[in-house]
């Protein structure tokens, strides 16, 4: 989390009166993001949201909804198939609340075209890293609706992102060649939800430095008095205003900085992110009880209420949340670790569509569910799984689409796509379209100023029109 200082007596400076970390080393600050959000056009067109939910490590689609049972015993593993409320689907034994609301969900077996990467990028953006990597690379789906939906008179960023593990760790969320300016706003969580990474990724997020996080609380020396008083405001900035009478798209710099502190002062945003503010009989049902042991790199169970966060940061206006939930990379021990990540997420599943559902919000709110790559069909000398790019799995639920149904198969093993393949891309191209974005026109300029599609040449998936 980056902390805010300035000596008593001091001149504000733009980075200490409103800390925005992710963005720090260009010196950028929420202020600045929203002038720039402003001046290549941004508008509101739709309310609608999307909630992406990132199975961090890859998820092991035939334990999952994608059941081999007839196989030999070295892929079908240990788990049996249960049957759901949806004729003639069944999903693993460990996901049983699943299996009542089946219903409300679009299961997807034909997940291809993964990338192989361990991060959660193209979960975000449809797109592999390599693709337009010559001018920045694609935006995440996030950044993209922080560009054509976001506004001015938002009380609260389009974009939050609230990813642990490797996808925070490797940047997933990143805004590509949009630039910084739409950046993913990222608060620290790691004291609601701790998340232990890895020796490596340790490394990876200590060169990253401390400014991955994002602050949304307002520097304590200053005060709603203070900042009420317009002449003490434009003083406070004078050094700033200087620069950006310069800049061109920089002219309106008054009323970005009077929204950045409508934002800050507001106190919207921190109270979505305060659960204790929560009402208890709700807050009681994202509650699980599961005694897991030491859960290594893999999140607990309090790791359902990530999606609490998710619903009280949509009715604060947020457009976009991507959390993860960890840890899916079961090389080792697949069953043993799955006997504690899967009741997790089938209780945070249950938790939260039937949440939005009793507040009527789930038509409105898009939600996917899935990982950068299904995991081998054949079990290793382990007891694991291993990466298996060639196929994998992907849920959606709510944003006025279609559900309650199947889509896709694969072999009798689960190694091979043999039916509709879906691609990475065609589901983001339909949760852009569940947003009121219509991927098949909808661009967005490049730097060299050509336009791209949002969505490249990703389709809606036709079945949940």
């Amino acid at each position: 989390m980056t902390h805010c200082r300035h000596a008593a007596g001091d001149a504000v400076s733009r980075r200490s009166f409103i800390c925005v970390g992710a963005l720090a080393p260009l010196g950028i600050t929420l202020a600045d993001l929203l002038r720039a959000e402003a001046a290549a056009g941004s508008s509101t067109s739709s309310r609608r949201s999307v909630v992406n939910i990132h199975l961090d490590g890859g998820p092991p689609h035939m334990d999952m909804i994608d059941l081999k049972p007839t196989a030999p015993v070295e892929i079908r593993g240990e788990y049996r198939p249960i049957a759901t409320n949806l004729p003639g689907l069944e999903v693993g034994e460990l996901m049983p609340k699943l299996a009542t609301i089946a219903e409300r969900f679009t299961f997807i077996r034909s997940l291809t075209d993964s990338a192989g990467a361990h991060d959660a990028f193209q979960c975000q953006s449809g797109h592999r890293a390599a693709d337009l990597q010559a001018i920045g690379g694609r935006p995440a789906l996030g950044c993209v609706v922080s560009k054509l939906q976001g506004s001015k008179r938002d009380a609260s960023p389009p974009f939050v992102d609230l990813m642990q593990g490797r996808a925070l760790v490797r940047n997933s969320a990143r805004p590509g060649f949009l630039g910084p300016a739409y950046q993913a706003f990222r608060p620290d969580i790691s004291h609601l939800f701790a998340r232990k990474l890895e020796a490596g990724m340790e490394g990876e997020l200590a060169r990253r430095g401390a400014n991955h996080a994002v602050s949304y609380v307002l520097n304590e020396t200053l005060n709603g008095t203070r900042l009420d008083n317009r002449l003490r405001l434009l003083a406070d900035f004078d050094g700033l205003r200087r620069r950006l009478e310069t800049d061109e798209m920089m002219q309106a710099m008054d009323g970005f900085q009077q929204q950045a502190v409508g934002i800050l002062t507001s106190g919207r945003l921190a109270a979505a992110l305060d659960l204790s503010q929560e009402d208890p009989r709700t807050a009681a049902k994202y509650e699980l009880n599961l005694s897991t042991g030491d859960v290594g790199t893999s999140d607990s169970p309090t790791a359902v209420r990530k999606l609490l966060l998710a619903r009280r940061l949509l009715e604060a206006g947020v457009r976009c949340v991507s959390l993860s939930l960890s840890d899916y990379d079961t090389h080792s021990g697949n069953f043993s670790r799955l006997r504690f990540l899967l009741p997790t997420l089938d209780h945070a599943l249950h938790a939260f569509t039937t949440d939005l559902a009793e507040r009527g919000m789930l038509d409105d709110v898009a939600i996917v569910v899935w990982g950068e790559f299904g995991r081998t069909p054949k079990i290793n000398s382990k007891g694991g799984r291993d990466h298996w790019p060639a196929a994998g799995m992907c849920l959606l639920a709510g944003g006025g689409l279609r559900h309650g149904q199947v889509i896709g198969a694969t072999d009798r093993y689960g190694a091979a796509v043999t039916s509709r393949p879906v691609r990475y891309v065609d589901v983001v191209a339909t949760l852009y379209s569940a947003l009121g974005i219509d991927p098949s026109h909808a661009t967005v300029t490049d730097p060299s100023g050509r336009p791209q599609h949002v969505a490249g040449d990703g389709q809606v998936i036709r079945e949940t029109a």
